[in-house]
């Protein structure tokens, strides 16, 4: 059986979603920007995220993502990005769960984020760096350790990821009519995750706004990723046409029936 952490880290890396705010979304971040958000454009704000996981009326846990403060990383400067996974411990069966997922990454000269290393904390087991992932663009090589404890390599393909930055990539091309292909390093093997974007606008209401918001619509794909529950490799997610295309909805159809990952809490400050 599929455990809570196991699914939740697959969802991750289709896209990242939500609904945030407690007023008038079109209000408090307006978009006064014509093209979608480039990544000096998140790197000018502080964002937090809160995120509650269900499937069906199950809420199985809470996601937290956040950017920290810059690091250095092989004398270099980098950005680096957390996500923590907390499990509801009031689902039978499901237990106390917490993993940090931990990327450090940067901006390449096509505008793209990507990652240097990625690794995963189980803190409720006390199971420091479970599993890793080097990129050494220099040798042209992904190096991993699994939770097993296996180790391999890869060759690498940019923009190359472990599908954590998909939480950036997305929302680069919200609301365009430009497609993406993301390889992504995971589960010991390559993959990919593909992004089909629309311009079209629909109105779409959420109990966090006051007001309806104007949503872009995203329709995405895995390849060569193996998912949960029988996971179909197709996703939709909604973006809001604001400044920084905040995320508003994903729906991850799986054999019975569909996961949803909502973002219940959103803070933006300015830099």
């Amino acid at each position: 059986m599929i455990s809570f952490k196991q699914m939740v880290i697959f969802i991750l890396l289709c896209t990242f979603v939500g609904v945030g705010g407690s007023v008038a979304a079109q209000d408090l971040y307006p978009s006064d920007k014509e093209t979608a958000p480039d990544m000096e454009d998140f790197f000018s704000v502080k964002e937090t995220f809160r995120y509650e996981v269900k499937y069906g009326f199950l809420k199985l846990g809470w996601v937290n993502v956040e950017l920290l403060s810059d690091t250095l990383y092989q004398d270099q400067q980098r950005k680096h990005i957390l996500t923590e996974i907390e499990s509801n411990s009031k689902i039978p069966f499901m237990g106390k769960e917490l993993d940090r997922l931990n990327s450090i990454f940067y901006v390449n000269d096509e505008g793209w984020p990507v990652e240097n290393k990625y690794w995963k904390d189980n803190i409720d087991e006390d199971e420091m760096n479970e599993i890793q992932y080097w990129f050494d663009r220099d040798l042209g090589k992904v190096y991993y350790k699994e939770e097993d404890g296996s180790r391999d390599t890869l060759d690498l393909e940019d923009p190359a990821t472990s599908g954590h930055l998909i939480f950036y990539v997305s929302r680069m091309h919200a609301g365009t009519e430009e497609g993406f292909a993301l390889p992504v390093y995971v589960t010991k093997k390559k993959g990919y995750i593909f992004g089909r974007n629309s311009t079209k606008l629909e109105e779409r209401n959420y109990e966090a706004f006051e007001e309806p918001v104007q949503a872009y619509k995203l329709e995405g794909k895995t390849e060569n990723i193996e998912g949960p529950f029988g996971f179909s490799g197709d996703f939709r997610a909604w973006f809001m046409n604001d400044d920084l295309r905040i995320p508003l909805e994903a729906r991850v159809k799986v054999l019975w029936g569909n996961v949803k990952v909502r973002l219940i809490e959103y803070t933006r400050e300015d830099l």
